[in-house]
Order: C-alpha cells, then sequence, then structure tokens
C-alpha cells in the first residue's frame, strides 16, 4: 500500500473517530441540558441574600402594599398556583423564576408531559414562584413578570400566559420584563387575557408583596437553586436519569394506584 493511500485511510479514521466522538458529546449534553442548565441560577442562589440585603429599602414601596393572593391559590400561606385536578394522585411542585434560564430549559423538554399529564387528570401542578434572578443580577424582572402571572391566574388564564413568558425569556442579564409595557404585550398571546381588569392589575403590582413573600419562602426553604421539581414529595429535578418519559412512567404507575 502506498504512503499516500495509507495516509488517506488514516485522515478517514481520524474523521471518523471525530464525527463519533461529536455525536457522543451532543448526546452527553442533551441527556444533560436540563440539569446542567440548572447551574446558571444555583451560582445566583448563594449571592441572593447578600444582594438583597444590600439593596433592601429600595423598591421598598413597590412592595410595601397588603398580601393579595391570586385567585385560587392553594397551600401554606396561599403561595402556589395549582393547575391540574385536585383529585390526582400525583402532585408536581415547581419553584420556578420566569428570568432563569434553566426554568425555561426544563419547561421547553418538560411542557409536552406535564400539560398531558395535568389534561389527563393524572398529575396536578403547584407552581411557586421566586425571584433569584433579580437577587443575583439586579432588577424587578422576576418580581414584575411573577406579578403578571398572578394577575394572570386571576383571570383564568395563568397556564398560557406562563407559557409565553417562558416562551419569550429575554436574556438572563436583559431586565425587559421589569417593564409593564412589555409583560402586557405578551398578554395580547393569550385570548381573552389583554383585559382593563388585567392590565390595571399588572400596573399597579397587586401582587407585589404576594410575591415578595413566596420569593422569602423559597430563600427560606433550604432549596439549592431554580428550578426545584419535586414529584410526590422527591426532587426528580436532581435525577440525571430523569426525562420526560420516566417522569410520565412514574405518574401513570402512581395514578393505578
Amino acid at each position: 500500500m502506498s504512503e499516500k493511500n495509507r495516509e488517506g485511510k488514516r485522515t478517514a479514521r481520524e474523521r471518523l473517530a471525530e464525527e463519533r466522538a461529536k455525536q457522543k458529546s451532543a448526546e452527553k449534553r442533551r441527556r444533560v441540558l436540563i440539569v446542567g442548565a440548572s447551574v446558571v441560577c444555583v451560582l445566583g442562589l448563594a449571592a441572593v441574600v447578600g444582594v438583597v440585603a444590600a439593596n433592601s429599602g429600595k423598591d421598598k414601596d413597590s412592595a410595601s402594599g397588603p398580601v393579595v393572593a391570586p385567585s385560587g391559590a392553594k397551600g401554606q400561606d396561599s403561595l402556589a398556583i395549582p393547575v391540574g385536578k385536585e383529585g390526582a394522585r400525583s402532585t408536581l411542585v415547581v419553584w420556578e423564576d420566569f428570568r432563569c434560564p434553566a426554568c425555561k430549559a426544563f419547561e421547553t423538554a418538560y411542557r409536552p408531559t406535564v400539560h398531558e399529564l395535568t389534561k389527563s387528570g393524572k398529575l396536578k401542578v403547584e407552581y411557586h414562584l421566586a425571584t433569584i434572578i433579580d437577587g443575583n443580577m439586579g432588577g424587578t424582572g422576576s418580581r414584575n413578570a411573577a406579578n403578571a402571572a398572578a394577575c394572570a391566574q386571576d383571570a383564568g388564564k395563568f397556564p398560557g400566559y406562563h407559557d409565553v413568558l417562558y416562551e419569550n425569556q429575554p436574556e438572563e442579564t436583559s431586565d425587559d420584563y421589569a417593564r409593564n409595557e412589555k409583560l402586557l404585550e405578551l398578554a395580547q398571546k393569550v385570548d381573552g387575557l389583554d383585559t382593563p381588569a388585567f392590565r390595571t392589575c399588572v400596573e399597579k403590582g397587586t401582587h407585589n408583596s404576594w410575591v415578595e413573600k413566596s420569593a422569602a419562602a423559597f430563600r427560606n426553604g433550604g432549596f439549592s437553586g431554580t428550578p426545584t421539581v419535586l414529584l410526590n414529595g422527591k426532587n426528580i429535578y436532581q435525577d440525571q436519569t430523569m426525562t420526560p418519559a420516566k417522569l410520565k412512567e412514574q405518574v401513570q404507575e402512581a395514578d393505578k394506584g
């Protein structure tokens, strides 16, 4: 065999090895996307208390009103927004922040499965809203988006608006959601949500104090970051083997009793 042919075969083998390595790397990234993305929000958690303390007094007036829970809120201190049938045998508790990129990654991957399970009556979800990115990056986008989502709950439109907020999530360093104009603009994507009552609720920050109370419960809850996702009390977000298919299987198994 000529030196040229040997070199050609060696180069081909190298290209094949490189392609396999790329495929393996891509698969690994796909598998750890949800868990790995949480690093962005988890790293910020350690800074939350310090930054919040440093900013104490700022925006005080905007969250100093009475604590007004959104319509239908459940659980301790009415801090959970429920989605799904009350009689479902499985409960998914989700602590999330509308500015958190890891929360968006979780939503993107798991949303179709969660929607399917809630609509079938096999799963109910309790959403708890946090403001971790406000504490880490500064701003009020997490809080204002959470307030707007609570206003959507008052209108019976929380699931749709919840999804729209993640679908249009700005860059983590951007505080676009601090602007009520942006939140009202996105409401137009949800049929029947853009009403005078919703606009007033958003503009007045009706649920700001409730959001702050929820954020305090998150900080005091010993959680490691957002999202925190518990299925029937078990933290499934920390399970690197968890997939939407596995979640569906576990919920269906529980539904059998």
